[in-house]
């Protein structure tokens, strides 16, 4: 256990609003004790329920007081019995049901009616039960009459046969965690007006100093107001705004201009109306993208300016929650340690967070870099595991060879590639998109990237990270584990960024805060000292040469232990500091130092 799974109220379980980016008043969590049962494939629904479960934890999560793995071949059932408060619903709005996350294939039911059902582990989706609940459960005032019952049935394939997974493993162990299954992020209702703000999209334009807004509606059609308002304020004090038509951009131009960086990350209130509607959002003014320093050479830039990205792999694991973090203050602590630590990056690793952790980024000020969740058949050895210790490099159309030969399964991560991209669109401090890792389900990088590019073209794209690269994206994107490194030769032509996005890994055990008997790293050490002077010659001997000429850009393995591996800067219970804080800090700042002599 954390110490925040210790503390934790099933009462109270991860109360904040779940959607920082899109904010209204008139919304009830459905985090807590439902009932819950696990059947076979052909059941009916449950009559009868085997005990309570947690949400939002799987049941293979400890906090989910359930802890049982869920397969393939089984159905995973949740039920609850909901009474809104008064008023909660007014007599002509919409009640709305979102899911944060449902691994992996959910349907749901109110009072017996079907009413959606949803495919993907790591999207939210929404169900509107206005016309049920509406005609069963309330008065025509919005008072509640009577309780409703919403049943979830969940199916989880896992990585049995090709939907994305992550690092999720039903035969788990090394590099691979915990299969977990079912409901792991928030569940909540929302009353919104007849016609309502569904979606904000907000494109910061540092250089003209103003915000691009876009308010998309939904609802009654012919209910929609001619116009939205909008007002964007600094410090509670209003610096812009207008109005515009729903479904049609608005620039809004600011009085008070301050960008948004790790060093400064100012982030503006945005508030917009709708009719009836409320909404609350937020925006930072910044810039992402590729140029060159006084020296030439292709860098990242942040705000027109080189900007070196130092990050660790972060994977987004806990001991009790698995994918669920236990607490806001547990994510909180993630992020506000490795800034304290020095780095100004994280890699969010091949998962797709609750919102509110990148709320936190944005506020702490914590670069962000997103995989996207990888799926696909069996991964072979001689694809994604060999190239890490030689020079093979595959063109990613050979679909069978990279675990890809089912189209449809290759048409289902490019559709949730671009779902993901509309997901995080407003994340201010989202730099990069990654849409491949290692080769892990990986085919047509050069044509995913381009997608993502015009999908969004304010951010940076590494397009294959580690191997198989297909030459395209933004970035020159390295793996190195057990071996030293040193700046490669650039090939003619090449004017991407070099990136070193994964290396390190070294391991440490610490006794009694071990997750189990079996331990993997990629390079082990008996001590904390040990450990810490090898951390210092690989930064000092190794990456220090190499930002002269273009590195601008490294990933440490990793934030915390997970599982069997053992090669985090922290346990995974996150009580230890494995190295010193000092020493860390002072490692880093030496890389800082020698990026700005070359590049200001």
């Amino acid at each position: 256990m954390t110490r925040w799974g210790r503390a934790l109220d099933p009462e109270h379980v991860l109360p904040e609003h779940p959607r920082p980016q899109l904010e209204r008043d008139s919304w009830l969590n459905l985090n807590g004790w439902w009932d819950h049962a696990v059947t076979g494939l052909d059941a009916a629904p449950p009559v009868e329920w085997e005990g309570r479960i947690l949400v939002p934890f799987s049941p293979e999560a400890p906090l989910s007081g359930v802890g049982r793995q869920t397969g393939p071949d089984e159905l995973l059932w949740y039920h609850r019995e909901v009474t809104l408060p008064d008023g909660f619903a007014g007599p002509d709005g919409r009640l709305l049901l979102h899911f944060g996350a449902v691994d992996q294939t959910c349907t749901v039911w109110v009072d017996g009616v079907e009413i959606g059902a949803h495919h993907g582990g790591y999207l939210p989706f929404t169900l509107d039960l206005t016309e049920v609940v509406s005609t069963s459960s309330t008065t025509r005032d919005g008072s509640t009459t009577r309780p409703f019952d919403v049943v979830v049935r969940v199916r989880d394939l896992s990585n049995n046969r090709g939907p994305s997974s992550g690092k999720q493993r039903l035969a788990r162990g090394g590099i691979w965690y915990t299969a977990q299954s079912g409901i792991w992020q928030t569940v909540w209702l929302e009353a919104v007006p007849r016609t309502y703000v569904e979606r904000l999209v907000l494109v910061p334009q540092l250089d003209g100093g103003a915000v691009d807004v876009l308010v998309v509606p939904a609802g009654d059609g012919g209910a929609l107001p001619d116009h939205a308002t909008v007002r964007v304020l600094s410090d509670g004090a209003v610096v812009g705004g207008g109005e515009a038509a729903p479904g049609t951009p608005l620039r809004v131009a600011l009085s008070d201009v301050r960008p948004w960086s790790p060093e400064d990350p100012h982030l503006y209130d945005v508030e917009v109306e709708l009719g009836e509607d409320r909404v609350r959002s937020y925006v930072g003014l910044r810039s992402f993208g590729v140029g060159t320093g006084d020296d030439g050479v292709p860098r990242l830039l942040l705000n027109g300016r080189p900007y070196l990205h130092l990050g660790v792999l972060d994977q987004g694991y806990w001991p009790d929650g698995l994918m669920t973090p236990p607490s806001d203050e547990a994510m909180v602590h993630d992020i506000t340690t490795m800034k304290r630590l020095g780095f100004t990056m994280l890699r969010k690793h091949l998962k797709v967070e609750p919102l509110r952790w990148y709320a936190h980024c944005d506020r702490i000020g914590m670069l962000v870099w997103q995989d996207m969740v990888n799926g696909g058949e069996r991964y072979r050895t001689a694809a994604v595991t060999w190239p890490g210790r030689m020079p093979i490099r595959l063109r990613d159309d050979r679909y069978a060879l990279l675990g890809r030969a089912d189209p449809a399964g290759r048409e289902e991560f490019r559709a949730e590639v671009r779902e993901t991209v509309e997901h995080l669109r407003n994340v201010t401090s989202l730099a990069v998109w990654v849409p491949f890792n290692e080769g892990w389900g990986q085919f047509d990088a050069v044509a995913v990237a381009a997608e993502v590019r015009a999908l969004d073209p304010t951010r940076s794209v590494d397009h294959a990270s580690g191997w198989h690269d297909q030459g395209a994206g933004d970035l020159w994107s390295l793996h190195l584990y057990g071996r030293s490194f040193r700046s490669p030769r650039r090939r003619p032509g090449e004017r991407r960024v070099l990136a070193l996005t994964e290396y390190g890994g070294y391991d440490l055990t610490v006794a009694g805060h071990t997750w189990g008997p079996e331990h993997f790293g990629y390079r082990h050490f008996d001590s904390a000292h040990s450990l810490g002077e090898a951390f210092r010659r690989l930064h000092d001997d190794e990456l220090a040469p190499a930002v002269p000429g273009g590195l601008s850009a490294t990933v440490y393995t990793q934030l915390s232990d997970v599982e069997d591996e053992v090669n985090g800067l922290l346990t995974y219970d996150r009580e230890v500091h494995k190295l010193p804080d000092q020493l860390v800090r002072e490692v880093l700042a030496r890389l800082y130092a020698g990026f700005r002599r070359v590049t200001q």
